[in-house]
């Protein structure tokens, strides 16, 4: 969320508002940045309702999930096809789900690093759009590699995300 607020400068993209389901770190970021915040019921249903509603009133176009971390109905899915992304821990389409950077410690994999995708009605399954990646060292423990992953998630979501805009506003 911080990346996207401060990447956004002089990028054609601005970020109205942050939700989230719980009072987390990020609210006081966005607060702080002079962003909208909302906290969500943490029931599933209502959750999305309220999401659904919030987004309406602050004219949102597009959604970037980060850290979202629920897996969203099909009917909320479908209603933000084409204009939604979500951002996952992994080089896409290895390591969907979960526990992504313990995973690959324990597989011995070389590479690793992170994915922007379309949001779609399956976990983690919806087109990659960009990733950047990351040598996997052996002196990597999951908390550092984690870290590292997530320092490229910042660029990643900024750089795709401005795309995105760059090429929405071309296209009007």
């Amino acid at each position: 969320m911080e990346a996207l607020v401060r990447g956004s400068e002089g990028r054609d993209y601005e970020v109205l508002g942050v939700l989230s389901h719980g009072e987390v770190e990020g609210l006081s970021r966005a607060r702080a940045l002079g962003v909208e915040t909302r906290v969500l019921s943490r029931g599933v249903e209502e959750g999305e309702r309220e999401a659904l509603r919030a987004l309406e009133a602050m004219g949102c176009e597009f959604l970037v999930l980060a850290g979202y971390m629920r897996v969203l109905s099909k009917d909320f899915v479908r209603k933000w096809r084409g204009r939604s992304v979500n951002i996952h821990p992994s080089l896409l389409p290895l390591y969907k789900g979960l526990d992504t950077h313990e995973r690959v410690l324990r597989d011995g994999a070389k590479e690793h690093g992170c994915s922007v995708h379309w949001l779609s009605e399956g976990v983690d399954e919806g087109g990659v759009i960009g990733q950047r990646r990351l040598r996997v060292r052996s002196d990597h423990t999951v908390e550092s590699l984690r870290l590292e992953v997530l320092a490229e998630e910042h660029v990643l979501l900024v750089d795709v995300v401005g795309g995105i805009a760059e090429k929405r506003r071309i296209e009007r």
